[in-house]
């Protein structure tokens, strides 16, 4: 998985700790995954597929990981919420029956091992991939208390806190955390002019 691949808010990011996370991510603050070939961005971007893969993405995969994605928003947010979004979670466990795309392992130029898929992967595979994700994350207490909503100004983004003490307050410190320091340089500031 890609780690700070982006800190502007309207590009892709990976920063949420897990890959149903990002995916939920990528509504805020604008829809991201606005075309088909934005998908297939992210897709390789998020390490579903092996770099060098490039996957045949059209407009029924947008409509598959949007779907998906809204039901695994529903169910993160009701697990948070205290709220059992039970008919999110029948959708995630359908998704998530499918198998996942085939590794292959070939040789590189210099000699060493590296990964491929043995044959282009389908939508349902990589929707597969991301629904056991979130189910995973779900069903493991330590992870699921380590889930936690940024605390930025109007952001919905919810992530998973692996830092010492679990003392992290946004989802992204150069996007978020940057912008509540900028918001509190100004508040002192203007205080100190008053």
């Amino acid at each position: 998985m890609a780690s700070g691949m982006a800190t502007a808010s309207y590009e892709l990011r990976f920063d949420s700790g897990r890959i149903c996370l990002d995916l939920t991510a990528t509504t805020h603050p604008e829809e991201r995954l606005d075309s088909a070939a934005r998908l297939g961005a992210w897709v390789v971007a998020s390490g579903l597929v092996p770099v060098g893969t490039a996957p045949a993405v059209d407009a029924s995969w947008l409509l598959g990981f949007r779907e998906l994605r809204g039901h695994i928003t529903q169910l993160v947010r009701g697990e948070l919420d205290g709220r059992p979004a039970d008919g999110a979670l029948a959708r995630v466990n359908a998704a998530a029956l499918a198998a996942p795309p085939a590794p292959w392992a070939v040789r590189a130029d210099d000699g060493s091992l590296c990964r491929r898929l043995r044959t282009p992967p389908y939508c349902g595979e990589l929707l597969s991939v991301v629904a056991r994700d979130a189910l995973d994350l779900l069903t493991d207490p330590s992870a699921r208390a380590s889930l936690r909503e940024c605390a930025g100004d109007n952001c919905p983004i919810v992530y998973l806190d692996t830092s010492r003490g679990r003392r992290r307050r946004w989802c992204s410190s150069e996007v978020c955390g940057n912008r509540e320091r900028v918001a509190r340089h100004r508040r002192r500031a203007a205080l100190s002019r008053a």
